[in-house]
């Protein structure tokens, strides 16, 4: 099993990757207008045809780019511990991040796809099929946003607003409002911007937002493309001990419960009394 190949060949492999997160994002948005069907999954999250037809593209596809990278899916067949510890580069895919808000036809949902080398995201690709928006980046500092038919342009995190009195603040639509509200009061005066999916964490990459802390469940899949466009944009993903988020480094593939920010994580987590006292 061979490492991820550097600088213009990592961009090159960058663009073959959200070509192929478009055609995933082509058959979501097939089923999206239709009566689709949604079943119930054992942790009780939903599961429509469209995660199934996305996973099967990009699982396939990812195959033909590099057959010996294996693909870890939120929609694949469970493998065992004691045999992907042993993988050192492989890809990390939720085909459709956000069914939630695919179901409420809410428009905010993606495909994910991240490159995983030595536990951490070194390249990910983030798609939002209805707005047609692309975030990208990868371990040599390209981090980009494409819109439509646009050119490409840098994104990078909004340093200059570190340390202000109203901070913008990223948030989910549908986890953990309780508990986040409680602890954007100890932050202080803020906006708030709502948003599904994984875009919450481009919204820092991009410089949108200067934080967003996640406080409730997510799994590595979940995070791990957006992950590499917060890295390659600047910015930091870190658990509430201010320790990088790394992946497949255990049984259990949920998360910790994390931030990500602009700046000095460790600041940040001081500001919103994290861990909770």
């Amino acid at each position: 099993m061979h490492a991820p190949p550097k600088d213009s060949a990592l961009t090159a492999l960058m663009h073959e990757v959200a070509a192929l997160a478009d055609l995933a994002g082509h058959a979501i948005l097939e089923l999206y207008e239709t009566r689709f069907a949604v079943t119930e999954k054992a942790d009780h999250s939903p599961l429509t045809e469209a995660d199934l037809a996305a996973h099967r593209i990009l699982a396939n596809g990812l195959a033909d780019i590099d057959p010996d990278w294996p693909v870890l899916s939120e929609e694949g067949q469970d493998v065992p511990f004691e045999r992907r510890r042993q993988w050192q580069t492989y890809w990390l895919i939720d085909p459709l991040d956000g069914t939630r808000e695919f179901v409420k036809r809410s428009g905010e949902f993606t495909v994910n796809v991240a490159l995983i080398h030595n536990h951490e995201p070194v390249l990910g690709v983030v798609w939002c099929p209805v707005l047609k928006r692309l975030y990208a980046g990868h371990r040599d500092g390209v981090a980009i946003r494409r819109d439509e038919d646009q050119p490409p342009r840098d994104i990078a995190v909004a340093r200059e607003r570190i340390g202000t009195e109203h901070p913008l603040v990223a948030g989910s639509r549908s986890h953990g409002a309780e508990r986040l509200k409680v602890v954007l009061e100890r932050l202080g005066p803020h906006d708030l911007v709502s948003m599904g999916s994984s875009m919450k964490l481009c919204l820092v990459a991009e410089g949108a937002a200067d934080i967003y802390p996640r406080l409730g469940p997510t799994s590595e899949w979940d995070t791990a493309a957006a992950h590499a466009v917060v890295k390659a944009a600047g910015g930091r993903v870190v658990d509430l001990n201010g320790e990088d988020l790394r992946y497949n480094t255990r049984e259990s593939l949920l998360n910790p419960e994390f931030l990500v920010c602009a700046g000095n994580p460790d600041a940040w987590l001081r500001r919103l009394g994290l861990p909770d006292t």
